[in-house]
């Protein structure tokens, strides 16, 4: 587990896809086959200290100027599975998010104009030749999405607490069919309650891109560096997917009640970070 780092942790959660071999063909299966049996495998903290180390430069590296050759690698049931880390491909589509967070003047002075037309222009050339193009890891700030939670049980949750200099971890793993299936139950759960909302869109999207990896894959939620934003107390008592699933078999079964008493939980529970997001 990796040790508390001198650098601040963005408050980053994570969503990601881990492949079997199997799914890679020749020669990138090779590589990662190799890649595996490295005995000094990256973390997440060193993939995050490299992208900070980018935005260093005057001006800035917007997105790296070579895609990452290296992933994230799990080994169960002697399977060994891979989340390739794609940081290019991931900075660039961050890019195009920014400015839905930012008001234009402080975007500017984050990463002036010419560097983000400079790069959107690199992104689109190589677009181009990579149409189907897709991350294995999609990540939110300061949240974790409620969409994110239905793929989950709450017996697929892991907490470790941090001690002794190591950080704290809280994470799910399920299986990529359990995954499937329970973003087909979510959907038809919401749709027969209401119309349209948020929640569904975002279902539908996480849900189109889980159908583009091997079926043997695993999905992975990590908290990432937002267990440093959550009080001990509270990361322990974390149950958010238990509470999204009774959430939405509550809809199942007609009562709103139900629903309405799960959603409340989960509302109270996150209000702290999205208080701390503001006063950030």
């Amino acid at each position: 587990m990796p040790k508390v780092s001198s650098v601040i942790v963005p408050y980053a959660t994570y969503l990601r896809v881990y492949e079997p071999l199997a799914a890679f063909p020749e020669p990138e299966r090779g590589h990662w086959a190799r890649y595996a049996r490295r005995p000094d495998l990256p973390s997440c903290q060193d993939e995050l200290r490299r992208s900070l180390a980018d935005l260093a430069p005057i001006p800035p590296v917007a997105v790296p100027v070579h895609e990452s050759d290296d992933a994230f690698v799990l080994e169960t049931d002697g399977v060994v599975r891979v989340c390739p880390w794609r940081t290019r491909l991931r900075g660039w589509q961050a890019l195009g998010e920014l400015a839905e967070d930012f008001p234009p003047p402080v975007l500017d002075a984050l990463l002036p104009p010419v560097v983000r037309h400079q790069a959107t222009r690199d992104y689109e050339r190589w677009l181009a030749g990579h149409p189907d193009a897709r991350p294995w890891i999609r990540t939110a700030t300061w949240q974790v999405p409620i969409n994110w939670f239905v793929l989950f049980a709450d017996d697929e949750r892991e907490y470790v607490k941090g001690a002794g200099g190591e950080e704290p971890v809280l994470r799910y793993r399920t299986p990529m069919v359990q995954a499937r299936r329970r973003v087909a139950r979510g959907l038809r759960a919401l749709r027969d309650a209401v119309d349209e909302s948020l929640l569904i869109d975002g279902l539908v999207d996480v849900g189109r891109w889980l159908e583009e990896f091997h079926p043997r894959s695993l999905v992975e939620l990590d908290y990432g560096g937002l267990v440093h934003a959550l009080p001990a107390g509270t990361l322990e008592d974390d149950h958010s997917a238990a509470d999204v699933a009774e959430g939405i078999a509550a809809l199942r079964r007609g009562d709103g009640e139900g629903a309405e008493e799960a959603y409340g939980r989960l509302v109270e529970r996150w209000r702290a970070v999205r208080d701390l997001r503001s006063a950030n």
